[in-house]
């Protein structure tokens, strides 16, 4: 991947996204750090974006599914924000 500084992508911005529109995936940095990187969006299935971070580096996976992610805390009454903004009055 290319690295491009702030400066240097704000003044070219339509030069480098048609780069990544063409697939290149572009390094973004400020002062010689590297900060984000622009991928071409693909309209892809969930676990094929994950899966496709992972390789490039860009993301990390220890495994398993998470636990508990499924099911949800279900109250009745009004939502937990609004008794917090009543508290705090």
């Amino acid at each position: 991947m290319k690295a491009v500084g702030i400066r240097e992508l704000k003044g070219n911005l339509s030069r480098y996204l048609r780069k990544v529109q063409a697939g290149e995936g572009i390094v973004v940095t400020d002062r010689a750090k590297e900060i984000a990187v622009i991928l071409p969006y693909k309209l892809e299935g969930e676990e094929d974006k994950v899966i496709s971070l992972i390789q490039q580096g860009l993301a990390i996976w220890s495994g398993g599914r998470p636990k508990g992610l499924s099911s949800r805390i279900r109250s009745k009454g009004k939502p937990v924000s609004d008794a917090v903004l009543e508290d705090r009055t």
